[in-house]
């Protein structure tokens, strides 16, 4: 068997990827566009990646290739109903970094809540030294305890965000974008009461049709001037465009975004322009990140890849 990988370095170089007792390894540290992925995976039996496309251009010239094993949870660079009519599998790895997303999640919402970035420069900036008391709060922050948290995707992810923020005492609430969901721990709502009510708004929902732009303008306008929007799902669940007029208008307080539509960052982002922390903080699509699920993604890879060979159907999202 020979084994592809075309995006080594999207796990980190840190983390050791060895695959070589399972197959002829031929590694790449990225693979960005379709002309690179179509002409590395030509003899190719098994391809390892993230976000490299797969589709009709790229696989139509392949003979070979019989597995794509995705080396993160989402599947949006397969064309998957293509895969299927070549007969390609694709396995995604599943719940390896919902331990890490769910602490991001609240280490934007406690920072914003909190007003932090303020605090931290007021005290480094030796404005703390100079006054004449010892505590400072004249930008006003805010509890968790008795807030409305609000979740659009109720999978691993979303529920250990519910468990957490129920734990800091809040009242949860969700929206079902797939209308599958079938947790009856929290309260299910409609989307325009999720909006209405919720003081937090996490996403953790995958980008389909029906997510794209879900938080769009119009959504935006319906929540309360004093919400938070969170995004650790994908950067086009919620319209950028959008949201910077959300922002800079006052139609809410503050976002936490570890997901952008472009990445990285394009110049043409509004977003890029506020520079205000405590209304705007964005982290380069990290959440997953952590060490730890860094090397258990790579592990679950391993494993999928062990179990194709044996026949073994493990988390295979076209069968």
């Amino acid at each position: 068997m020979k084994i592809v990988i075309l995006e080594r370095n999207s796990a980190g170089t840190d983390i050791e990827m060895d695959f070589s007792d399972l197959g002829e390894v031929v590694c790449y540290p990225n693979t960005v566009t379709k002309e690179e992925t179509a002409s590395r995976i030509q003899d190719a039996d098994i391809v390892v990646a993230n976000k490299a496309p797969f589709c009709e251009e790229t696989l139509q010239g392949v003979r070979r290739l019989k597995l794509i094993c995705e080396l993160a949870t989402g599947f949006d660079n397969c064309d998957l109903e293509y895969c299927s009519k070549r007969g390609i599998q694709v396995r995604n790895v599943v719940d390896y970094s919902t331990a890490m997303v769910a602490q991001h999640t609240f280490a934007l919402a406690l920072s914003l809540l909190g007003r932090l970035p303020y605090y931290d420069s007021y005290v480094k900036s030796g404005a703390y030294s100079a006054q004449d008391r010892f505590s400072n709060f004249e930008l006003p922050f805010h509890e968790l305890s008795g807030k409305v948290w609000g979740i659009i995707g109720m999978g691993h992810i979303g529920r250990r965000v519910a468990d957490i923020a129920a734990a800091f005492g809040c009242r949860v609430i969700f929206y079902s974008a797939s209308g599958t969901s079938t947790c009856t721990d929290y309260e299910r709502v409609n989307l325009d009461t999720l909006l209405a009510k919720s003081d937090v708004l996490s996403l953790h929902c995958p980008l389909t049709e029906r997510t794209r732009h879900l938080i769009n303008r119009n959504a935006l306008k319906k929540m309360k001037p004093s919400a938070v929007l969170i995004n650790v799902a994908r950067g086009a669940v919620a319209d950028n465009r959008a949201l910077y007029e959300a922002l800079t208008g006052g139609w809410i307080a503050a976002a936490g975004l570890d997901v952008l539509e472009e990445e990285p960052i394009g110049p043409d982002n509004p977003l890029g322009l506020i520079q205000d922390s405590c209304r705007l903080i964005i982290t380069p699509h990290l959440a997953w990140a952590s060490v730890e699920a860094r090397k258990r993604c790579v592990e679950e890879v391993r494993k999928n890849i062990k179990a194709f060979l044996q026949n073994e159907p493990r988390n295979i999202v076209n069968p």
